[in-house]
């Protein structure tokens, strides 16, 4: 099935490297200003709560640094395939959402050893890129340390992601459904992390540094609040 996909079907990505500083728990890309979370669970014993701010120069410093956007996908018509066999449609849905997360692997190596460059020498084996051997972090949309999906909205306007065919439901959720955004970071320190639960006071504050309403976050956010 996958040799028949590549015959008549592409798999794409786009990414951008931003102007970027952080100022407390927002990140500010190329002007757009990126409100994230702090993690409230701790990872380890004495360790720090962190954000992904944490891996960013404050603007404070006077000195820009970079961080990367992306998004990858696949074409939107792989996934309307075999819709009368559902062992193929399920197995053409599997393949679409491996594709999209190997394009963004692809990508990612392509970025950290060319175009940023930051890991020229960079020289790592299949099984050692599945660990994620490689230097920085690339957190999608959804993930646990930056879980509010409507952040997809943001990612849109850096990267207008039209391009290769990604649309944004109201909710922020992309289309095709096998499609995947986040942020790209170079800091040998960054890792991941899980935001964690967190209180009225940290939806209030984030709601505010987002500009939107509480009750509006509170969706977007439900699977982290606190019962």
């Amino acid at each position: 099935m996958l040799n028949l996909l590549d015959e008549d079907f592409e798999v794409k990505t786009i990414f951008k490297l931003c102007q970027a500083n952080s100022q407390d728990d927002n990140l500010i890309l190329d002007g757009i200003t990126f409100p994230l979370l702090r993690q409230q669970a701790k990872k380890r014993e004495g360790g720090p709560f962190l954000c992904l701010s944490d891996f960013v120069r404050p603007l404070s410093s006077g000195i820009t640094d970079t961080v990367g956007a992306f998004a990858s996908t696949i074409d939107a018509d792989m996934e309307g395939l075999y819709e009368k066999d559902p062992y193929k449609h399920l197995l053409v849905q599997t393949l679409s959402d491996r594709l999209a997360e190997a394009a963004t692997e692809k990508m990612h190596e392509y970025v950290r050893k060319e175009v940023w460059g930051y890991a020229k020498e960079e020289n790592l084996t299949i099984p050692e890129l599945l660990v994620e051997k490689y230097q920085g972090i690339r957190p999608a949309v959804g993930y646990p340390s930056l879980p509010d999906q409507s952040i997809n909205f943001l990612l849109n306007e850096l990267l207008d992601m039209r391009q290769i065919g990604i649309s944004l439901t109201e909710n922020g959720a992309m289309y095709p459904h096998a499609s995947v955004c986040g942020l790209m970071f170079a800091h040998p320190a960054s890792e991941y992390f899980s935001v964690g639960k967190i209180g009225e006071d940290q939806l209030l504050n984030y709601a505010t540094r987002r500009g939107k309403s509480v009750e509006e976050m509170r969706k977007f956010l439900a699977a982290n609040l606190q019962d």
